[in-house]
């Protein structure tokens, strides 16, 4: 079976230009630091503070380009906890209802009263990886981790676009408990049997 590799992402945000110009000053760009694995996606140099509706600092979130048509930040549960934000297990771009939080920047602040999500873990296809693999976008399927923390994780979302490029997204809590980094490969299995 051909193998995934694995993205371990770290908390990061999303935002809206309007956002980044109250952030940043008028007219502000972003400037790229590095591409990251899905084409036309970077990550910047700049960085915010993010402070929770329990006065929490979350300092120096790094945001990732190009903006978007809605701010968002996603964090792992061990930043919710530490940090007392709501954060709910959601889709990227799926903020409705999610949490709370003061963006900081050099400039300015935002509050925004959706937005901080935990990252569901997901797999980005292009359509033909997605044949390849024997899946359809929005499949939800296990992947099979190996070493010495070896395991399997469950509801991990298939998601399907000519755009992408094979990657498996986890979170650092994700990473950390199966002991994976970045680059690191996984086996997708669509079904199994837990033997008694």
């Amino acid at each position: 079976m051909k193998k995934l590799p694995v993205g371990i992402s770290g908390r990061h945000l999303h935002l809206t230009q309007e956002h980044l110009e109250i952030l940043f000053g008028k007219g502000y760009q972003l400037t790229i630091m590095k591409e990251l694995t899905q084409p036309g996606q970077y990550a910047c140099e700049e960085k915010v503070d993010v402070m929770s509706p329990a006065g929490k600092l979350l300092a120096g979130v790094r945001i990732l380009g190009p903006v978007r048509p809605a701010s968002q930040v996603e964090i792992s549960k061990s930043d919710a906890i530490r940090f007392k934000f709501e954060a709910p297990v959601r889709s990227s771009g799926d903020v409705k209802g999610s949490g709370a939080a003061t963006l900081i920047g050099p400039k300015g602040e935002v509050k925004i009263e959706e937005g901080v999500i935990i990252a569901d873990r997901h797999i980005h296809f292009s359509p033909e990886e997605a044949i390849e693999f024997g899946v359809k976008d929005r499949d939800v399927v296990a992947i099979r981790v190996g070493g010495i923390k070896a395991g399997i994780l469950e509801n991990v979302l298939c998601r399907v676009h000519p755009q992408f490029r094979l990657d498996c997204h986890l979170d650092t809590d994700d990473g950390a408990a199966f002991m994976l980094n970045t680059g690191d490969l996984v086996e997708l299995i669509k079904s199994y049997t837990i033997q008694e």
